[in-house]
């Protein structure tokens, strides 16, 4: 890669610009850590609080409902109260939030400080995106930023297993959740002095009912939708996303009525918006779907370890640095949509290569294959968000960061119910009859069931459960694919009206 692009670029922003990035970009790293993290300190934490199977749920969940549920309001109040003043309201609140949690005594204090962590990164999330659009209005320096932006969430996202094991081997659980206190008091203190306020300087009246119904709107959807990856499509399930939708659907007349909405829903009248969104939405939705099986083949069909899997992953989070920080090199010589469908069709090739994954020798295929999609599907996103939050108006950059960061919520939710549970059918209908109740239900429970059989009668079950789970992969890859080839031609349609060089821009 040219580093003197980068230098350059450097540069040309100041170290004032560029420290000012390095803060944005912390909050951004610790929450993708902690979105894997919490994974590895479950057990510890369950041996320890003893929590029932609905508050182990809740444990996990509630985080990623809060954070969904406010995003769009704490986008709004960013552009309103200063999106500076939201950030650092959020650092408080999570380092807060992260003590509770470190120390909770029981599941029901821990669920109220995920909860709040939660509230914490939904300020925290949407306010860093809307300062870079402040900070940087080079269009060549934003993209730059954004690359970098985006490269926070990759790494965090490979270092949580590596840190959550390396923090479990030598400290106890709440460690986990104690490492983000001196992250968010840099935060406070490099703040104040190297980010710049902005906000909306005719924001209009604040609306309650709107941000009531923001709320009610997202949460029933998501609780739907992790529902169904964990229960199938029930009642419940159906019932949750559905009273959501129509909650969504008061909320978007509400805003179309209202002289000053919440949401300015004109923002989806630029193509270049919507069709980023969208892309964005669906490119998570297909890597989060294979992310959610990649961890449970390393580990429970080739017996690799939680930490060496960590490891194994590490090449893809590499990738999706390079990707993040390519996008925004190449965007200087090669037209945005040609990139953006070119990244997402990388992906589609990498989801082809698992199609090739084996039971017992598959580690340098899955490698392959993650490193295509790890590098295709960031080098997408990061030239998406750059269109989403200059397509709108820099007075409503909060709100447009706000309405991007759910749609990568959503499409991580989506991607792990629909993909989990295509994967789930197809294990299903691939383990035999006499394997068992749990056998058949879930790979570990396969492994579970294993454990207390003979050890021929072992084998051959651990043999029949890494089949039909590889089996799994490879149609949760096509499908994934086939969605990869979709994403790619209509982003390229919707956007082909901004079929230039960047630089070509001026």
């Amino acid at each position: 890669m040219d580093c003197s692009f980068w230098e350059g670029n450097v540069v040309k922003a100041g170290r004032r610009h560029w420290l000012a990035l390095a803060v944005l970009v912390l909050p951004v790293l610790l929450i993708s850590v902690d979105m894997t993290v919490l994974g590895f300190a479950l057990p510890y934490l369950s041996e320890d609080l003893r929590p029932s199977g609905s508050e182990q749920l809740w444990i996990v969940d509630v985080y990623s409902f809060v954070l969904a549920g406010l995003l769009v309001l704490m986008g709004s109040l960013g552009d309103r109260i200063g999106r500076r003043k939201l950030l650092l309201s959020g650092a408080v609140a999570f380092g807060a939030a992260s003590v509770l949690a470190a120390f909770a005594p029981n599941p029901g204090l821990l669920i109220a400080a995920r909860a709040l962590l939660g509230v914490g990164g939904a300020t925290l999330m949407p306010s860093t995106l809307s300062l870079i659009r402040s900070i940087f209005t080079d269009d060549g320096q934003r993209r730059v930023a954004i690359a970098v932006w985006s490269s926070g969430f990759s790494g965090g996202m490979a270092l949580g297993p590596v840190i959550g094991g390396w923090l479990l081997e030598h400290f106890w659980w709440g460690s986990v959740f104690l490492i983000n206190v001196p992250v968010m008091l840099v935060l406070l203190v490099a703040g104040p002095l190297l980010l710049p306020e902005a906000r909306d300087p005719n924001p209009g009246r604040f609306d309650p009912l709107s941000a009531l119904l923001s709320l009610a709107a997202v949460l029933p959807v998501v609780y739907g939708i992790k529902r169904a990856s964990e229960h199938g499509l029930d009642v419940p399930a159906a019932a949750s996303a559905l009273a959501g939708l129509a909650l969504g659907v008061v909320f978007v007349r509400r805003q179309r009525a209202l002289t000053e909405p919440m949401l300015d829903l004109a923002l989806f009248r630029h193509r270049a918006f919507a069709a980023s969104v969208l892309t964005n939405m669906l490119g998570v939705f297909s890597l989060v779907g294979l992310l959610f099986l990649v961890p449970q083949y390393l580990q429970l069909v080739l017996g690799l370890t939680p930490v060496v899997a960590a490891l194994w992953m590490l090449p893809t989070a590499v990738a999706g640095v390079l990707g993040s920080l390519a996008a925004a090199r190449l965007a200087r010589r090669f037209p945005v949509p040609h990139l953006i469908s070119g990244g997402l069709l990388l992906a589609m090739a990498g989801f082809g290569v698992l199609v090739l994954l084996g039971a017992h020798d598959g580690l340098a295929v899955l490698v392959a294959g993650m490193l295509l999609v790890g590098f295709g599907v960031p080098l997408s996103e990061t030239l998406t968000n750059d269109l989403i939050i200059t397509a709108a108006p820099p007075e409503r950059a909060g709100a447009a960061s706000a309405i991007s960061e759910t749609g990568f919520e959503l499409g991580g939710a989506l991607g792990t119910a629909v993909l989990g549970s295509i994967a789930t059918a197809v294990y299903r209908a691939d383990m035999p009859a006499e394997a068992g109740s749990a056998a058949r239900e879930t790979l570990g429970g396969a492994v579970a069931t294993a454990a207390q059989l003979p050890p021929e009668q072992a084998r051959a079950l651990l043999d029949s459960a890494s089949e039909a789970f590889v089996h799994a992969i490879h149609v949760g890859a096509l499908a994934g694919g086939l969605l990869l080839a979709y994403t790619a031609a209509q982003a390229f349609a919707l956007l082909r009206d901004r079929d230039r060089p960047a630089e070509a821009a001026g």
